[in-house]
């Protein structure tokens, strides 16, 4: 193996929720890896212009809500459309939403499950069919620790169900498809500094326990997790499917 292995020259990637985070530093190190990206997301950001304007040839925004009916077959389409392809999908939008099990509404719920495993699902489907056409791909679904554990002090038993539906769904993903080229993993963050995570950190008590209770002391930035879901999504992990990587300095392990 070279270095080679993990570029995506000539490759084209759609990115859900791209204009910040973990989606945007995704999207960055992709083009810098040599991918053509196509963007989504509801609304648009400082970043997200400066990332079009320095790759407009290989870097592309289409507005969209995930929930959306028509979301999944317009994003795919809207990729197509300006590269021509698709060989690499990141579900990376999503939502979290803290409170009371006892409390927790109906609405609340369909909510958090509608954007964390409805529309992952929905442009999962959507994106492989062009996939198959070329023989190949990869999907990357961005799950979460909180998939595997039960998180403190936030109460967020929705958020952990809909995350550890993601990972299930991908490992079956994967036994389906293996045989035809597409490779389905998950990519499972623990806490990162971003938008989702900004009042939590804000908040001292949380940001005590969640640091403490993270062997590595402090939190991930978004480039950390860029870098794993490259390595998943680049031929460097081709013989990599079902599997759900852990990138949370060391939170699951006690």
């Amino acid at each position: 193996m070279s270095l080679s292995m993990f570029r995506l020259d000539g490759k084209v990637a759609l990115i859900t929720g791209g204009n910040r985070g973990i989606g945007l530093a995704i999207a960055q190190l992709f083009v810098e890896a040599g991918a053509s990206c196509l963007l989504t997301s509801r609304s648009e950001t400082d970043a997200l212009h400066a990332l079009l304007a320095a790759h407009p040839d290989r870097v592309a925004w289409h507005r969209a809500d995930v929930n959306a009916e028509d979301a999944p077959e317009a994003m795919v389409g809207a990729a197509l459309d300006r590269f021509g392809r698709l060989d690499v999908l990141v579900n990376n939008a999503g939502i979290a939403d803290n409170g009371d099990f006892h409390d927790f509404d109906d609405a609340r719920l369909k909510r958090i499950m509608d954007t964390n495993l409805i529309a992952p699902f929905r442009i999962a489907r959507a994106a492989i069919r062009p996939m198959l056409d070329q023989g190949g791909g990869a999907i990357v679904n961005i799950g979460s620790i909180s998939g595997h554990v039960a998180n403190t002090p936030q109460l967020q038993v929705a958020y952990n169900a809909s995350k550890a539906a993601v990972h299930q769904m991908s490992r079956v993903m994967a036994f389906e498809y293996a045989a035809r080229g597409i490779r389905v993993n998950a990519l499972a963050p623990g806490y990162v500094v971003s938008d989702m995570t900004a009042g939590g950190i804000a908040r001292p008590e949380w940001n005590r326990i969640w640091t403490e209770n993270t062997p590595m002391g402090r939190f991930a930035q978004p480039e950390e997790m860029a870098s794993c879901a490259l390595f998943l999504a680049s031929d460097a992990a081709s013989f990599v499917t079902g599997a759900v990587l852990v990138a949370d300095g060391g939170y699951t392990t006690h």
